[in-house]
Protein backbone atom coordinates (compact mmCIF):
# COMPACT_ATOMS: atom_id res chain seq x y z
CA UNK A 1 0.00 0.00 0.00
CA UNK A 2 0.91 3.66 -0.62
CA UNK A 3 2.15 5.95 2.05
CA UNK A 4 0.25 8.59 0.50
CA UNK A 5 -2.83 10.04 2.83
CA UNK A 6 -6.19 9.72 1.57
CA UNK A 7 -5.83 13.91 2.27
CA UNK A 8 -3.02 13.75 -0.49
CA UNK A 9 -5.46 11.93 -3.17
CA UNK A 10 -7.99 14.57 -2.57
CA UNK A 11 -5.82 17.40 -3.04
CA UNK A 12 -5.23 16.00 -6.39
CA UNK A 13 -8.63 15.47 -7.53
CA UNK A 14 -9.24 18.82 -6.40
CA UNK A 15 -6.35 20.13 -8.78
CA UNK A 16 -7.42 17.75 -11.60
CA UNK A 17 -10.83 19.35 -11.28
CA UNK A 18 -8.86 23.49 -11.26
CA UNK A 19 -7.32 22.59 -14.44
CA UNK A 20 -3.63 21.40 -13.18
CA UNK A 21 -3.17 18.80 -16.15
CA UNK A 22 -0.29 16.85 -14.52
CA UNK A 23 -3.02 15.64 -12.03
CA UNK A 24 -4.36 12.61 -13.71
CA UNK A 25 -0.86 11.41 -14.10
CA UNK A 26 0.42 11.95 -10.66
CA UNK A 27 -2.58 10.34 -9.69
CA UNK A 28 -2.66 7.08 -11.04
CA UNK A 29 0.64 5.32 -9.74
CA UNK A 30 -1.03 6.52 -6.26
CA UNK A 31 -4.50 4.41 -7.01
CA UNK A 32 -3.41 2.14 -9.28
CA UNK A 33 -3.52 -1.15 -6.82
CA UNK A 34 -6.76 -0.29 -5.52
CA UNK A 35 -8.00 0.16 -8.31
CA UNK A 36 -6.32 -3.45 -9.43
CA UNK A 37 -8.25 -4.77 -6.31
CA UNK A 38 -11.55 -3.19 -7.68
CA UNK A 39 -11.08 -4.87 -10.77
CA UNK A 40 -10.14 -8.28 -9.61
CA UNK A 41 -13.13 -8.10 -7.70
CA UNK A 42 -14.81 -7.22 -10.64
CA UNK A 43 -13.49 -9.91 -12.56
CA UNK A 44 -13.96 -12.71 -10.06
CA UNK A 45 -17.83 -13.15 -10.61
CA UNK A 46 -17.36 -13.15 -14.51
CA UNK A 47 -17.71 -16.59 -16.32
CA UNK A 48 -13.86 -18.45 -16.55
CA UNK A 49 -13.15 -17.47 -20.06
CA UNK A 50 -13.60 -13.85 -19.56
CA UNK A 51 -11.39 -12.03 -22.07
CA UNK A 52 -10.56 -8.78 -20.02
CA UNK A 53 -8.06 -9.02 -17.68
CA UNK A 54 -8.19 -6.56 -14.70
CA UNK A 55 -5.03 -4.57 -15.80
CA UNK A 56 -7.07 -3.90 -19.12
CA UNK A 57 -10.17 -3.22 -16.66
CA UNK A 58 -8.05 -0.51 -15.04
CA UNK A 59 -6.90 1.38 -18.09
CA UNK A 60 -9.92 1.62 -19.48
CA UNK A 61 -11.93 2.74 -16.29
CA UNK A 62 -8.82 5.25 -16.11
CA UNK A 63 -9.39 6.87 -19.58
CA UNK A 64 -12.44 7.25 -19.36
CA UNK A 65 -12.10 9.46 -15.80
CA UNK A 66 -9.04 11.22 -17.47
CA UNK A 67 -12.03 11.57 -20.36
CA UNK A 68 -14.85 13.00 -18.43
CA UNK A 69 -14.73 16.68 -17.80
CA UNK A 70 -17.88 17.14 -15.53
CA UNK A 71 -17.32 15.13 -13.08
CA UNK A 72 -16.69 17.37 -9.66
CA UNK A 73 -14.35 15.14 -7.45
CA UNK A 74 -15.05 15.34 -3.56
CA UNK A 75 -12.63 13.25 -2.57
CA UNK A 76 -11.19 10.27 -2.84
CA UNK A 77 -13.82 7.54 -1.68
CA UNK A 78 -15.80 9.49 -4.23
CA UNK A 79 -13.15 8.52 -7.19
CA UNK A 80 -12.76 4.93 -6.25
CA UNK A 81 -17.45 5.03 -6.51
CA UNK A 82 -17.07 6.50 -9.41
CA UNK A 83 -14.11 3.83 -10.50
CA UNK A 84 -16.50 0.89 -9.62
CA UNK A 85 -19.39 2.37 -12.01
CA UNK A 86 -17.16 3.03 -14.64
CA UNK A 87 -16.07 -0.59 -14.50
CA UNK A 88 -19.45 -2.18 -13.93
CA UNK A 89 -20.19 0.07 -17.16
CA UNK A 90 -16.86 -1.06 -19.05
CA UNK A 91 -18.15 -5.03 -17.89
CA UNK A 92 -22.03 -4.59 -19.22
CA UNK A 93 -20.92 -3.11 -22.71
CA UNK A 94 -18.48 -6.29 -22.84
CA UNK A 95 -21.36 -8.89 -22.03
CA UNK A 96 -23.63 -7.06 -24.28
CA UNK A 97 -21.24 -7.31 -27.16
CA UNK A 98 -20.44 -10.85 -26.67
CA UNK A 99 -23.58 -11.84 -26.37
CA UNK A 100 -24.28 -9.90 -29.41
CA UNK A 101 -21.32 -11.70 -31.05
CA UNK A 102 -22.79 -15.13 -29.92
CA UNK A 103 -26.51 -14.31 -31.96
CA UNK A 104 -28.82 -13.77 -29.20
CA UNK A 105 -27.46 -16.69 -26.93
CA UNK A 106 -27.02 -14.67 -23.28
CA UNK A 107 -25.26 -17.41 -21.20
CA UNK A 108 -22.81 -14.69 -19.79
CA UNK A 109 -23.48 -15.49 -16.23
CA UNK A 110 -22.93 -14.16 -12.48
CA UNK A 111 -23.37 -16.01 -9.11
CA UNK A 112 -25.42 -13.61 -6.93
CA UNK A 113 -24.53 -15.12 -3.29
CA UNK A 114 -20.79 -13.60 -3.71
CA UNK A 115 -19.64 -16.88 -1.76
CA UNK A 116 -19.84 -15.08 1.91
CA UNK A 117 -23.09 -12.92 1.75
CA UNK A 118 -26.20 -13.00 -0.74
CA UNK A 119 -28.59 -15.99 0.21
CA UNK A 120 -29.09 -17.09 -3.74
CA UNK A 121 -28.19 -19.97 -5.16
CA UNK A 122 -28.97 -19.28 -8.71
CA UNK A 123 -26.79 -17.82 -11.30
CA UNK A 124 -27.75 -14.24 -13.10
CA UNK A 125 -27.01 -13.16 -16.11
CA UNK A 126 -25.00 -9.74 -16.01
CA UNK A 127 -26.86 -8.05 -18.16
CA UNK A 128 -30.34 -9.01 -16.31
CA UNK A 129 -28.43 -8.21 -12.81
CA UNK A 130 -27.72 -4.79 -14.27
CA UNK A 131 -31.08 -3.67 -15.76
CA UNK A 132 -31.85 -4.82 -11.99
CA UNK A 133 -30.19 -2.54 -10.75
CA UNK A 134 -31.00 0.44 -13.06
CA UNK A 135 -34.91 0.13 -12.00
CA UNK A 136 -33.76 -0.05 -8.13
CA UNK A 137 -31.90 3.16 -8.84
CA UNK A 138 -34.69 4.82 -9.80
CA UNK A 139 -36.59 4.22 -6.57
CA UNK A 140 -33.68 3.85 -4.78
CA UNK A 141 -30.60 5.96 -5.68
CA UNK A 142 -28.32 5.59 -2.30
CA UNK A 143 -29.44 1.85 -1.66
CA UNK A 144 -28.36 1.35 -5.47
CA UNK A 145 -24.80 2.71 -4.89
CA UNK A 146 -24.23 0.30 -1.69
CA UNK A 147 -24.85 -2.03 -3.63
CA UNK A 148 -22.82 -1.14 -6.78
CA UNK A 149 -19.88 -0.18 -4.03
CA UNK A 150 -20.58 -3.25 -2.36
CA UNK A 151 -20.83 -6.25 -4.99
CA UNK A 152 -19.33 -4.35 -8.05
CA UNK A 153 -16.47 -2.24 -6.05
CA UNK A 154 -15.99 -4.70 -2.99
CA UNK A 155 -15.85 -2.18 -0.51
CA UNK A 156 -16.92 -3.21 3.09
CA UNK A 157 -19.42 -0.87 4.95
CA UNK A 158 -16.90 1.46 6.74
CA UNK A 159 -15.47 2.08 2.94
CA UNK A 160 -18.73 2.39 1.83
CA UNK A 161 -20.27 4.82 4.51
CA UNK A 162 -17.44 6.79 3.84
CA UNK A 163 -17.65 7.10 0.17
CA UNK A 164 -21.97 8.10 0.82
CA UNK A 165 -21.16 9.95 3.89
CA UNK A 166 -24.20 7.91 5.65
CA UNK A 167 -23.20 5.84 9.06
CA UNK A 168 -22.35 1.78 8.82
CA UNK A 169 -26.04 0.77 10.11
CA UNK A 170 -27.34 2.75 7.25
CA UNK A 171 -25.31 0.68 4.65
CA UNK A 172 -25.82 -2.46 6.59
CA UNK A 173 -29.82 -1.56 5.97
CA UNK A 174 -29.78 -0.36 2.76
CA UNK A 175 -27.86 -3.69 1.45
CA UNK A 176 -30.19 -5.92 2.99
CA UNK A 177 -33.18 -4.35 1.84
CA UNK A 178 -31.04 -4.03 -2.12
CA UNK A 179 -30.79 -7.92 -1.13
CA UNK A 180 -34.42 -9.09 -1.05
CA UNK A 181 -35.33 -6.51 -3.81
CA UNK A 182 -33.11 -7.63 -6.08
CA UNK A 183 -33.33 -11.48 -5.81
CA UNK A 184 -37.46 -11.09 -5.83
CA UNK A 185 -37.23 -8.47 -8.98
CA UNK A 186 -34.45 -11.09 -10.88
CA UNK A 187 -36.12 -14.48 -9.84
CA UNK A 188 -39.80 -12.40 -11.04
CA UNK A 189 -37.83 -11.86 -14.24
CA UNK A 190 -36.52 -15.13 -14.35
CA UNK A 191 -39.86 -17.29 -14.19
Amino acid sequence: MSTTSPQDVTQILLNWQEGDTDAPAKLMPIVYEELRRLARNYLQRERADHTLQATALVHEAYLRMVDEKSVSWKDRAHFYGIAARLMRRILVDHARAHNAAKRGGLDQKLTLDEAQELPMKETVELVALDGALENFAQTYPRKSEVVELKFFGGLGAKEISEVLQVSEKTVLRDWNFAKLWLCRELSENAA
